[in-house]
This record gives structure tokens, C-alpha cells and sequence, in this order.
């Protein structure tokens, strides 16, 4: 029977390497594809709003206002939104509206402007005429628009139109119609 014999070195630099073998780690590297890289961003802003009022009771009213807003976008479109509105100018026999809504969003960039379409529900408290009565109802908003990319992180929104339905409205179904010309800043 015949024994094998190995050198010094080689059995040292085969161990070697049977022992960077076992302790070696895999190594995974991979490029975030260009589509999703970035992931998403925030966006906080402010409105100017104008909006007409028609309910069943009280023939159309104007009512001018400040709108708070924060959008949450992601570079495959799909986003959220979600608004404060306060009408409170031009009022008449303090009837006036706010409305807190969230929903969804889609954008689609072209260049430096940025068209949306959005979807919103949430409640509306409503004053009636003369503080008669104050009420708070489920609110449905459709809506879209346009931002321009002004500089890096600020964008105008040129228009932003909105149909809000209010379905179980005292007096049966009212609805409010308005444009919002603003900012926003990116946050995030």
C-alpha cells in the first residue's frame, strides 16, 4: 500500500483556501433599476381655492379659501393625497365649509409638468346659514390637474379642479365645484 504524500506548502495553500471558502460571504451587488430608483417622494403644499357651493336649500354661493395638502408620489405614478380646505371668505349669513379628504392619486410626467387625476373621500363639516345648524358629512372628490416643475424641489400647481359630492347632505345631495392655484416643496 502505497502513501501519499503532499509538501508543506501545498496542503498549507490548499487549507488556505478551503478555509476562504467556508468563511467567504457571497457577494450581491445589483443596480436599482432606473424606473424605481428614488422610490417615492413627499410633497407639502398650499392653496388659494375658490369654490360654488349648491345644496337643495340655498341657491349657488361662492366661497373663497386656503387649502393645506401633502401628496405622496412614486416614480411608477401612483400616489396619495391628502387635503385640509377651508372656506371661510366671501361668506354670506356664515355659511361656510371645510373638508379633511384622502385618497389616490395618479400622475404622469411630461417634461417639466406634471398632469394628475385624483380620488378623494372623507367628511366635510358644513354651517348653515344664519349658524342655524353645523353638520358633518360623508364627502366624495374627483378631481385632477397640473403642476410645473418650477426648480428642483418646488412645484406650481397651475389648476387644480375638484367635483365634491356630499351624498347624505340634510336636505338630500349637495355639491361643491372649485379651482386651487398653488405651491408645493418636496419634503422628501
Amino acid at each position: 500500500m502505497k502513501t501519499l504524500r503532499v509538501s508543506g506548502t501545498t496542503s498549507t495553500a490548499t487549507a488556505l483556501a478551503f478555509l476562504l471558502i467556508l468563511v467567504a460571504r457571497p457577494i450581491c451587488a445589483q443596480v436599482v433599476p432606473s424606473a424605481d430608483a428614488g422610490g417615492i417622494k413627499i410633497w407639502a403644499g398650499g392653496t388659494a381655492s375658490g369654490f360654488r357651493v349648491h345644496g337643495p336649500v340655498f341657491s349657488d354661493r361662492k366661497l373663497g379659501g386656503i387649502t393645506a395638502l401633502v401628496d405622496v408620489d412614486t416614480n411608477r405614478g401612483f400616489g396619495l393625497e391628502g387635503e385640509a380646505r377651508w372656506l371661510d371668505f366671501h361668506q354670506r349669513n356664515d355659511l361656510h365649509i371645510e373638508t379633511y379628504s384622502i385618497g389616490g392619486r395618479y400622475h404622469h410626467n411630461m417634461g417639466r409638468f406634471q398632469p394628475y387625476a385624483k380620488g378623494l373621500i372623507g367628511f366635510g363639516d358644513f354651517n348653515f346659514p344664519y349658524n342655524y345648524a353645523h353638520g358633518r358629512y360623508t364627502v366624495y372628490t374627483m378631481g385632477g390637474g397640473i403642476d410645473y416643475l418650477w426648480k428642483h424641489r418646488i412645484t406650481i400647481r397651475a389648476a387644480d379642479l375638484e367635483y365634491q359630492y356630499w351624498p347624505q347632505f340634510t336636505f338630500g345631495a349637495a355639491n361643491t365645484m372649485g379651482i386651487s392655484i398653488g405651491a408645493r416643496v418636496r419634503v422628501f
